[in-house]
C-alpha cells in the first residue's frame, strides 16, 4: 500500500505527523517517533514570551554591575551564564534533531507579534528546520479592537515572515473568525504554504477554594475533529495552501477521515501521550489494512474524495447538516 503524500512541498512517507508536544523536547523521543512511523515531527513551540524574556535577561546580564566601579564598564559575564536561555537552546535542538533523524523537522513559533519572530524564523531556517509552523495563539480582549484589525495582524505576520525566509510556512489557527473561508484564502495569498486546523485554546479554570485562576489542560477526544474536518472538506480545492488536520486524531478511522476530507496530513499528539509512541505503528497498520480491504492502490485515491466539491450532497457541510441533525434528534427519556 502506497501511503506517500506531500505537505508544503515536503515528500512524506505517510500522512501521520507528530504535532507539537513535550515528547519532542528529547532527541531520543524524536528518534522513537521516526522508528514508529511518524512521517514528520513538529517540534514543541518556542513562545514569544520566551523570546522577550531572553531579551530582558540578556540585557540584565550585560549591564549588571557596570556602574559599580570604573573597571566594571568593560565587564561581561561568562558566556555560560546566558547560553542556556530558551531561544538559543531551541535553535541547538533543531540542529541536533536534524542530525538525529531523516524525516522532516518542522519548527514552531507561538505568539502574535512579528518583532522577534522574524529574527528567530531566520535563525530556525539557518539551524536546518525543513519548515516553520506559526502557532498564532491570540485572544483579542480589547473592546476597541475591530475584527478587521485582528485579521490584519494575522495577515501582516504571515506576510512579514514569508518575506524573511524561504522554507515552507504553515499557519496554525483557531476557528474563531467571522468568515473562516475568506481568512484562510487571505492567509494563503499572504504566503502560507499550509494551514493547520485548528489550534486548541486551553481555557483556564477557576479555583473557588483559593480564589485563583488556574491552568487546565485536557487532552483531545475524537469527536473534537468534526470541526476541522468540516472546514477542511469545505476548503479543499478552493485554496492553494495544503491542509493539515489537528485535534482529535486518535485512530486509523480518524486519520482516514482527515485524508478523505482533503487534508494532506493528520497530526496526532493526545493519543500518543495517552497510549505511547507505538500508536503510530498500530494506526498506520490499521490504515493500510482498511485501504487494502477496499482495493485502494494508494492513499491518494482517498484524498479529498469526501470534500465538499466531490460529495453528492455538498450542502451537508453547511446549514442543511444543522437542520437535519436538529430534526432527527429524539430524546430517550419518558
Amino acid at each position: 500500500m502506497d501511503l506517500r503524500t506531500t505537505y508544503m512541498g515536503l515528500e512524506l512517507k505517510n500522512p501521520l505527523v507528530a504535532s507539537p508536544s513535550p515528547l519532542a523536547r528529547e532527541l531520543a523521543n524524536i528518534r522513537r517517533l521516526e522508528d514508529a512511523g511518524a512521517a514528520a515531527v513538529v517540534l514543541h513551540s518556542l513562545f514569544e514570551e520566551e523570546i522577550n524574556q531572553e531579551s530582558r535577561a540578556l540585557d540584565r546580564y550585560l549591564s549588571d554591575g557596570t556602574e559599580s566601579f570604573a573597571e566594571a564598564l568593560t565587564y561581561f559575564p561568562e558566556a555560560p551564564a546566558y547560553r542556556a536561555i530558551g531561544p538559543d537552546a531551541y535553535l541547538e535542538h533543531i540542529f541536533r534533531a536534524k542530525q538525529a533523524v531523516d524525516i522532516p523537522i518542522i519548527a514552531s513559533l507561538n505568539g502574535v507579534s512579528s518583532g522577534g519572530w522574524i529574527r528567530y524564523a531566520k535563525e530556525m531556517e539557518g539551524a536546518g528546520a525543513d519548515a516553520l509552523e506559526l502557532n498564532i495563539y491570540y485572544v483579542p480582549t480589547r473592546i476597541d479592537l475591530s475584527s478587521a484589525e485582528v485579521e490584519q495582524i494575522y495577515i501582516d505576520l504571515v506576510h512579514d515572515i514569508r518575506a524573511s525566509i524561504t522554507i515552507p510556512i504553515a499557519v496554525k489557527l483557531s476557528p474563531y473568525f467571522s468568515s473562516t473561508a475568506n481568512m484562510m484564502h487571505r492567509l494563503s495569498n499572504a504566503g502560507a504554504n499550509g494551514l493547520v486546523l485548528f489550534n486548541r485554546f486551553y481555557q483556564p479554570d477557576l479555583d473557588l477554594e483559593n480564589l485563583e485562576v488556574v491552568p487546565n489542560l485536557i487532552l483531545s477526544q475524537s469527536d473534537e475533529m468534526r470541526l476541522p474536518l468540516r472546514w477542511i472538506a469545505i476548503l479543499y480545492g478552493r485554496i492553494s495552501a495544503d491542509l493539515a488536520l489537528t485535534t482529535g486524531v486518535h485512530s486509523a478511522q480518524d486519520a482516514l477521515k482527515a485524508i478523505a476530507a482533503g487534508a494532506n496530513v493528520a497530526m496526532m499528539t493526545s493519543e500518543v501521550l495517552l497510549n505511547g509512541i507505538g500508536r503510530f505503528t498500530e494506526i498506520l497498520a490499521e490504515m493500510k489494512l482498511w485501504l487494502e480491504e477496499r482495493e485502494y492502490i494508494s492513499i491518494q485515491e482517498l484524498h479529498g474524495s469526501l470534500s465538499q466539491i466531490n460529495v453528492a450532497a455538498p450542502a451537508a457541510f453547511e446549514r442543511a447538516n444543522y437542520v437535519q441533525i436538529v430534526k432527527s434528534y429524539a430524546p430517550t427519556f419518558r
